[in-house]
């Protein structure tokens, strides 16, 4: 919102506070000042002329001799370039000396031979962007109304001595988007009163309900339409001082009868519309949702095609207007027009903000519908406006107005205690000193037993409960006032939970054992949020997908890390090896309403070369093993070791060979193994390994604390032993009944060797375990053993039929 301070001194004394002290104290108060523009900042000497003499340049086709009365005796000859300047106007004249925007300055100067003594200005060479400069001046010269004083200073009329303030305003303060609404708000932080403009005008004969009836198709669209008839009006530019505002707030002047409508706009913050009266061919305004593919030709002269979130305004039959965006070409006020009728309505704000995006139109009038409106300034605005067409325009205003009136506007009533407010704000204020805030607010306040009962004006919709109001006390006692204080309490220094510690490991390991952690979406499609899933569940489905790539919550982080391998892979960065830790999403099965249940994984995928020793010929290709290897490391480095079983498995996706699950305490809580060959070759990829984990399961296994151990002081014995035993007996099985028959002297086995083929009978297998025994108490003798290793044997030939190969 840019604020003229010149304008504000309207309604408000400020006559001891400079615009830049205005800035700092409406900032400190809740309102940033973004800048403060001196309009004519660094210009001088430049005055009002009139033109006595025009003549051709005698040795320049495009240029004119002009003889300039600047109020100082004798004309002074300018040479002037403007193709409208002419005899008997009255202009901007820079004289010698003078100094322009850009530090330009002005000095006598010869033209093709003529002397020429100053300068003839446009309103773009004062300062004044050329967006905002009229149209019939803005190839040229601005020629100035006739009763304006010859040798005056210029940026006076042009409204230019002044300062911009330009606030930043949050959504929430749409009652500070027009000058009365600045105007409380500046009288609030200076403790001063607001003046407001009166507004009086000779009454007609005629009645505005005799021209023109109102029907609405929707109240809730519309609760208030208002329609005033202005006859005898005379189309003509503005007052130069009301250009002058507008361009001051960023507005381009067109006419008196639309710089009014624009005027009240800044003024009021309502939203007006001027129509041409004989050109709506009708005496009836209907308000409708338009009709599916329904067009209209707005004001910017672009046809729109409608649909049923917009809201029109219509003659009865056609659209005359996009209500509270833009009106239509077809009514629009032209410099025939002789009668006006002015439209003033509240229209419900998400209707106008739906319309204005599905247009994709935004203006002024639609900026402000769209954050709210004072229900209560309706009419007050189109009395002001009619006064203005009245003084401006010429015109008469009839009497009364044809309306529809639906709207209920009763003020928000906030009640809260002095208690809650100095608790709030950590200050001793007493009764007195927030009522006072509160009446400079021009809040309605009682207050009873330390409560204050305000009535909230209709202008400041951004107030509705009583946190609200303990922002206004805040912000006009001064937070530069409120005491600052330490917080009292026992300070307790932040820790990692166990969880979040063993979380830690787990990424500091995978990364230690050459995985890169990736970060990948939570979303997915529709032919992967099942894939490689643990627990396959009813997808959760996003209400409004940016794409139907990323419409579905994962129920596995495998697809996703394939991707990062496919993307890398196809940049030739062949050996990769990823992980990711992250959130799975399960939907609550019968219940749809609820959330989805999250839980953490963790997941890797490897391919390519695990290790390559190039000096030495060396290549380690990434196999099953060396994937299992690194989930044993992690087991071991949790303490989990001893609770974690590899089982053969299958699973969709994964290669039906190559695939373990893996089990914590005999429950499955993942996977490990490689990518189906056909997964991998619609993906373009070699051979692809990947493991899965339930991450929460895993961390919460409860582990016993360590335990350090001396060195032990006595030799540990090895024992080798070669296993026939049917093919399809599992070694991992077979290790597990040597462990248990091992007992507390076993400890460790390892297999080292398997073997089939020739010299081993059809339909079984050799493999070879080595076994170390060890007691730390003593040396273990052969008898000790012969006679744990007996046992050993004994337990595998009767649980898996196994015996010692010859």
């Amino acid at each position: 919102m840019l604020v003229s301070y010149k304008w504000l001194k309207e309604y408000v004394d400020l006559s001891d506070i400079s615009p830049i002290e205005l800035a700092d104290k409406i900032t400190k108060s809740g309102i940033e000042v973004e800048g403060v523009e001196v309009l004519n900042e660094g210009i001088k000497n430049v005055v009002i002329g009139y033109v006595v003499e025009r003549e051709q340049h005698p040795n320049a086709d495009k240029l004119n001799k002009c003889l300039v009365d600047v109020g100082e005796g004798d004309p002074i000859q300018i040479i002037c370039g403007a193709p409208n300047v002419d005899k008997g106007q009255k202009v901007a004249v820079a004289k010698v000396g003078a100094v322009l925007p850009g530090n330009f300055k002005i000095k006598k100067a010869k033209l093709r031979g003529e002397e020429s003594n100053g300068m003839i200005c446009s309103l773009q060479e004062l300062g004044i962007e050329s967006k905002l400069v009229a149209k019939d001046c803005s190839e040229g010269i601005f020629v100035f109304p006739s009763d304006v004083e010859v040798g005056h200073n210029a940026m006076e009329y042009l409204q230019r001595d002044d300062a911009v303030l330009e606030l930043g305003l949050t959504p929430n303060r749409a009652d500070c988007l027009n000058m009365l609404g600045v105007a409380y708000e500046v009288a609030a932080v200076l403790g001063k009163e607001v003046t407001f403009p009166a507004v009086e005008y000779p009454a007609s004969q005629e009645k505005a309900s005799d021209y023109v009836h109102v029907k609405v198709e929707n109240n809730e669209d519309v609760p208030l339409y208002t329609a005033k008839i202005i006859k005898n009006v005379t189309v003509a530019p503005s007052p130069l001082w009301m250009q002058g505002r507008l361009m001051a707030a960023g507005i381009r002047p067109h006419n008196n009868v639309v710089d009014i409508t624009n005027y009240i706009l800044l003024e009021y913050g309502q939203p007006l519309h001027a129509f041409d009266y004989d050109r709506l061919d009708s005496k009836e305004i209907y308000i409708r949702r338009a009709a599916e593919n329904e067009e209209i030709v707005t004001l910017d002269e672009a046809k729109r095609i409608l649909s049923e979130d917009n809201l029109l305004i219509t003659n009865g039959k056609t659209g005359v207007a996009v209500a509270g965006v833009m009106g239509g070409a077809n009514s629009e006020v032209q410099a025939d027009t002789t009668t006006v009728l002015l439209e003033a309505a509240y229209f419900n704000s998400g209707v106008i903000r739906k319309s204005s995006k599905v247009l994709n139109l935004r203006s002024e009038a639609s900026a402000r519908y769209e954050k709210g409106i004072d229900p209560n300034r309706v009419r007050a605005a189109a009395e002001r406006a009619a006064q203005l067409l009245y003084l401006y325009a010429g015109g008469e205003v009839l009497e009364g107005e044809a309306a529809v009136d639906a709207l209920t506007a009763e003020p928000q009533v906030v009640s809260i205690s002095l208690e809650k407010i100095n608790k709030v704000l950590g200050t001793s204020l007493a009764v007195k000193d927030v009522t006072d805030i509160f009446a400079r607010l021009q809040f309605e306040t009682t207050v009873e037993n330390n409560i204050f009962t305000v009535t909230v004006p209709t202008r400041r919709n951004d107030i509705t409960i009583e946190e609200d109001l303990t922002e206004e006390v805040a912000r006009l006692y001064g937070y530069d006032n409120i005491p600052t204080t330490l917080p009292v309490g026992e300070a307790i220094p932040g820790a990692l939970t166990e969880y979040q510690k063993k979380r830690r490991t787990v990424r500091k390991f995978l990364e230690g054992a050459g995985l890169y952690q990736a970060i990948t979406y939570a979303l997915t499609s529709e032919k992967k949020v099942q894939q490689f899933a643990l627990d396959k569940r009813q997808p959760v489905r996003l209400s409004m997908p940016m794409s139907e790539e990323r419409s579905l919550l994962r129920q596995s982080i495998i697809p996703q890390l394939l991707e990062v391998v496919k993307h890398n892979s196809a940049r030739q960065n062949e050996n990769l090896a990823v992980y990711e830790t992250g959130v799975v999403f399960l939907a609550n099965e019968g219940a749809e309403q609820e959330l989805p249940e999250e839980r953490e994984h963790v997941a890797g995928t490897v391919t390519g070369l695990w290790s390559a020793n190039l000096w030495q010929g060396e290549k380690k290709a990434v196999d099953f093993f060396v994937i299992k290897g690194v989930l044993e490391g992690l087991f071991e480095k949790l303490g989990v070791s001893n609770a974690i079983a590899f089982e053969r498995g299958e699973l969709e996706g994964m290669h039906p060979g190559r695939t373990a699950k893996v089990l914590l305490d005999g429950e499955v809580i993942g996977f490990v193994g490689q990518v189906h060959p056909q997964i991998q070759n619609e993906l373009d990829l070699k051979e692809t390994y990947c493991f899965e984990l339930n991450l929460s399961k895993l961390l919460a296994q409860e582990v016993a604390d360590l335990r350090y151990t001396s060195i032990p002081r006595f030799p540990s014995v090895t024992r080798d032993i070669a296993l026939v035993v049917d093919s399809g007996i599992l070694a991992g099985d077979i290790q597990t009944i040597i462990v248990e028959a091992g007992g507390n002297l076993l400890k460790e086995v390892q297999v080292f060797d398997l073997y089939e083929g020739e010299r081993m009978e059809e339909g079984k297998k050799s493999i070879a375990y080595s076994l170390k025994y060890f007691d730390p108490e003593q040396t273990l003798t052969d008898e000790m053993i012969t006679k744990v290793h007996d046992k050993v044997l004994a337990a595998v030939k009767e649980k898996a039929g196994a015996v010692l190969r010859g």
